[in-house]
């Protein structure tokens, strides 16, 4: 097979590679929109915009009182914030300093923080006052020196500002009494007076290549402790030139792509919805922020504002949509893309998805590792395919067996993955390192697929989730997408559990919106459309299943009996 067969599969228009050396840092990027765009929307909250002209000075008063602060070049700057305007203003603030972005999840416990915290090296966070308690409980066990805390109505105008603020106090109580300690030097500075003070500064220019750090993004936190991908200023780049060479297609019916509304319901601090905030920068575009999606009636209220093009989601997410009464009064008219990833999309979803708005959610698949970009189907599809689609421009994907050696077209094996966008490495994890590389260069990425004679790679699975029934292999996936397709399932997690005759026997949890669906139902259409050893031995009805704060199944929890 010729080298990047794929290629041929590539809708028109798209090239085959990018070029990340047209600029010089990720922060050079980032200027050159600010000043390009200085007039233009920025984002949306809560119907209070912010222009690009105002996230240039915020951004660049933050910039210079974080370098007012003393840090070393190159420092850890944790953000600890939810889809609110502060976040833009922060990440493009710790970048222009010179500074490496920390992203944090704002739902972490104390031990998962202290552990971001401790392995990053982070000295200052910039972190919402709803979770400064969970800071209070860590921050003497860590290196942070510096703290600035945001109000959830610091960047929403004065008099909304302060009633927002006094509403998530004192109305919602959403701020528990917590007391930062100020021994032994630390600070403690509210977000709007870091910026006033730092608008009388000036911002100091640092020496940045595309080789240095931009963001430490931490993942594999469900498998254990949490590394943090080291993503230099050239992966986050190459992956923003990389997404917008592939959704080019599809936006031509915007014209032009400045005009575009993207939808921010994703949190930004997961990689996911970070790399398409940064292509809505590059295209002058603007976000509109949802700060709680779970609130699905308010994220209807909020999709129904304005017309919207570019919708990002998980499996999930498009499903909780679509079960909400209001659902129907959105106006899809203007949705050019329904992005789907994070986690396998479910066929049934799709078709739905499809039906009822019009547009195919398209399924695409990547890793903090790699920027969230690795492969995705065209753009203009007009069908879920239920595989992940083709490596994108400037992107080689081998499968590979367990010495590092490339298969042939049609075997299965583990699908590695190499390009401008993958990271350099695990930060400070020598040895997880040498684990993750084949020696000539790819990432491994412990998922298990086929690529076929036209480029496209289906996921059988993740290594560690299989199912092991009497000697077979049985795939969590393929389970999931049979059993999704079933009349009145919602969603379902599939997982093995110990079984004194076949090793392991099948047991799948279901979430279903009619209680009418009995477990015989279940078994029938699975007989119907599974050979015998994949039929699940034991099936459970969940009123819902654990997940990640990003909308993931967590297998593991149910394995563990959670």
């Amino acid at each position: 097979m010729e080298q990047k067969h794929w290629l041929k599969s590539y809708p028109e228009g798209v090239p085959p590679d990018v070029h990340p050396q047209q600029y010089g840092s990720l922060t050079q990027l980032l200027e050159e929109s600010f000043r390009k765009n200085a007039s233009r929307p920025f984002s949306v909250c809560m119907e209070r915009w912010m222009t690009y002209g105002q996230l240039d000075s915020l951004s660049k008063a933050l910039g210079a009182w974080l370098q007012s602060r003393g840090l070393e070049s190159g420092a850890r700057v944790a953000i600890m914030l939810p889809n609110i305007p502060q976040f833009a203003v922060t990440m493009a603030a710790v970048l222009r300093a010179g500074y490496t972005c920390v992203n944090v999840n704002p739902l972490y416990t104390a031990r998962e923080l202290e552990h971001q915290l401790k392995d990053s090296g982070a000295t200052a966070i910039v972190v919402l006052e709803n979770f400064g308690k969970t800071l209070e409980e860590v921050i003497d066990r860590t290196q942070i020196k510096h703290v600035v805390l945001a109000s959830m109505g610091d960047q929403l105008g004065f008099w909304y500002g302060q009633w927002i603020t006094f509403a998530v106090r004192h109305l919602a109580k959403m701020v528990p009494p917590f007391k930062l300690p100020l021994d032994g030097g630390r600070t403690v500075t509210p977000f709007n007076r870091a910026i006033a003070d730092g608008t009388g500064m000036s911002l100091k220019p640092m020496p940045q290549t595309l080789d240095s750090i931009a963001f430490l993004q931490y993942t594999g936190g469900t498998t254990g402790l949490s590394k943090g991908a080291v993503l230099s200023h050239r992966n986050i780049v190459a992956a923003i030139l990389q997404a917008e060479a592939w959704f080019s297609p599809a936006l031509k019916r915007i014209g032009d792509v400045s005009r575009t509304n993207s939808i921010a319901a994703l949190p930004l601090y997961h990689i996911f919805a970070l790399t398409l905030s940064l292509l809505a920068i590059r295209w002058g575009a603007h976000l509109t922020l949802v700060p709680n999606p779970r609130d699905i009636g308010k994220f209807i209220e909020v999709l129904k504002k304005r017309p919207f093009h570019l919708l990002p989601a998980v499996n999930t997410l498009f499903n909780a949509l679509m079960q909400h009464p209001q659902f129907k009064t959105i106006d899809f008219s203007q949705l050019c893309v329904s992005q789907a990833g994070g986690m396998a999309a479910s066929e049934g979803t799709a078709r739905q998805w499809q039906q009822l708005t019009g547009c195919a959610m398209v399924e695409g698949w990547g890793m903090s590792e790699t920027c969230a970009i690795g492969t995705n189907n065209p753009i203009t599809s007009r069908e879920f395919s239920g595989n992940i689609g083709l490596p994108l421009p400037g992107i080689d994907i081998a499968i590979k067996d367990d010495d590092g050696k490339s298969l042939p077209v049609g075997e299965s094996g583990e699908i590695c993955i190499r390009g401008p966008n993958v990271m350099s490495g695990y930060y400070r994890q020598p040895e997880e390192n040498a684990k993750a590389f084949t020696s000539d260069g790819f990432m491994r990425t412990g998922d298990i697929g086929i690529m076929d004679e036209s480029g496209y790679t289906r996921i059988v699975d993740r290594k560690k989730d299989m199912i092991l029934v009497s000697g077979f292999n049985v795939f969590p996936n393929e389970l999931e997408q049979v059993i999704s397709l079933c009349p009145g399932v919602v969603e379902c997690a599939a997982i093995g559990i110990p079984d004194e005759k076949q090793g392991e026997a099948i047991k799948v949890f279901v979430v279903r919106n009619d209680h009418g669906v009995s477990e015989e139902q279940v078994a029938a259409h699975c007989r119907q459309n599974l050979t015998g050893y994949k039929v699940p031995k034991y099936i459970e009805f969940r009123d819902e299943l654990p997940k990640t704060n990003v909308g993931k199944i967590l297998r593991r929890e149910l394995r563990a009996g959670k």
